[in-house]
C-alpha cells in the first residue's frame, strides 16, 4: 500500500535529492524554464511553489528563509531573482505558478521527458 509514500527517491540518499531539487530550483529561477525527466519536474513543482508564495512578501526575513531552503549560491543573484522579478508577477494569483508540459521521450534510455516553466 502508498501509504505516507508522497516523495519520490530517485534512489538518492535524503542530502543528495536535497540538492538535486535545490539544483533543479535555482535553474528553473535563473532561466524561467529547464528540460528534465517527468518524474524530476513533478516532484520540483511543490518544492519551488510555495517558495514562489513566501517570495511575494518580499521581506528580508523572506530572503534568509529562501537563503536556508535554496542556498546562497552565486551571491545570491537566483534568490533577488526570484524576489524582485519572478514572484511580483504572481501577486494577484493564488498558486499554481508552474507547468509541466510532457514532450518526446528521451531516445537513448526511453526516459520520459518534460519542460517544467513559469506561467
Amino acid at each position: 500500500m502508498k501509504h505516507h509514500k508522497k516523495t519520490r527517491k530517485f534512489g538518492l540518499e535524503t542530502n543528495e535529492r536535497r540538492a538535486l531539487l535545490r539544483s533543479l530550483a535555482l535553474a528553473l529561477i535563473t532561466h524561467g524554464r529547464i528540460q528534465t525527466t517527468e518524474a524530476k519536474a513533478k516532484e520540483l513543482r511543490p518544492f519551488i511553489e510555495p517558495l514562489v508564495t513566501k517570495a511575494k512578501q518580499n521581506t528580508a526575513g523572506t530572503r534568509r528563509y529562501l537563503v536556508s531552503k535554496l542556498g546562497s549560491g552565486a551571491q545570491g543573484l537566483p534568490i533577488k531573482k526570484l524576489v524582485d522579478t519572478i514572484a511580483p508577477k504572481y501577486v494577484t494569483r493564488p498558486g499554481g505558478y508552474t507547468r509541466v508540459i510532457k514532450t518526446a521521450i528521451r531516445i537513448s534510455d526511453g526516459g520520459k521527458m518534460a519542460v517544467i516553466e513559469f506561467v
